[in-house]
């Protein structure tokens, strides 16, 4: 099992990157979240996971181990290959993810493309338990789950904003203070977005 592959970048894109390790060029598949974190730097370590397939030895690379085992995590559920689970990684970065799965929170793992509500389920339900046990609750964020927050996120989404920027933003405001009220919510957030 190839753990690991450092080298020389030669080519980037979305998709894919080239590592130059000694002489043999490595095409190793990598998410957007990945992709996003790649510097200019032609050094480059990625962390990698080869699936072998009757048809085809595949190699995914991730920026840090986390991705990698969620990678791994998100395979192991039936109906989810690689293709599946590096779609899902470019949607969302890992600490997002790993909330949605430990809050259950399928709705938001519908909104990325190609998950069905068949598929979100089967990831919460195979994976919640999982997720809890290796990774301490702590690092996951606690989902906004405040119903001035609600109100304050719906009346951002009608003034135009997207919700998951706004989420992010009320998410700090919340954290700074709890018992924040609607009016209080969404004028810090204006301020912010």
């Amino acid at each position: 099992m190839i753990a690991q592959i450092q080298g020389r970048l030669i080519e980037k894109t979305p998709t894919e990157v080239i590592i130059d390790c000694h002489g043999v060029g490595y095409q190793i598949n990598i998410s957007l979240y990945t992709y996003s974190l790649i510097g200019a730097d032609e050094n480059l370590k990625l962390y990698t996971f080869l699936q072998i397939k009757d048809d085809a030895h595949t190699l995914f690379g991730f920026i840090d181990k986390v991705e990698r085992e969620l990678f791994k995590l998100l395979i192991s559920v039936s109906g989810v290959g690689g293709n599946t689970a590096r779609n899902i990684l470019s949607s969302t970065v890992p600490k997002e993810l790993l909330q949605m799965i430990a809050n259950a929170d399928a709705k938001s793992i519908q909104r990325i493309k190609g998950i069905g509500a068949k598929t979100a389920q089967r990831i919460i339900l195979d994976l919640q338990e999982k997720v809890l046990k290796l990774y301490n609750i702590d690092e996951v964020l606690p989902t906004i789950n405040n119903t001035n927050a609600d109100e304050a996120l719906s009346a951002l989404e009608v003034l135009g904003f997207v919700r998951k920027t706004a989420e992010k933003v009320v998410d700090v405001i919340l954290k700074a203070n709890p018992e924040a009220s609607v009016e209080d919510i969404i004028k810090q957030a204006l301020k912010k977005l």
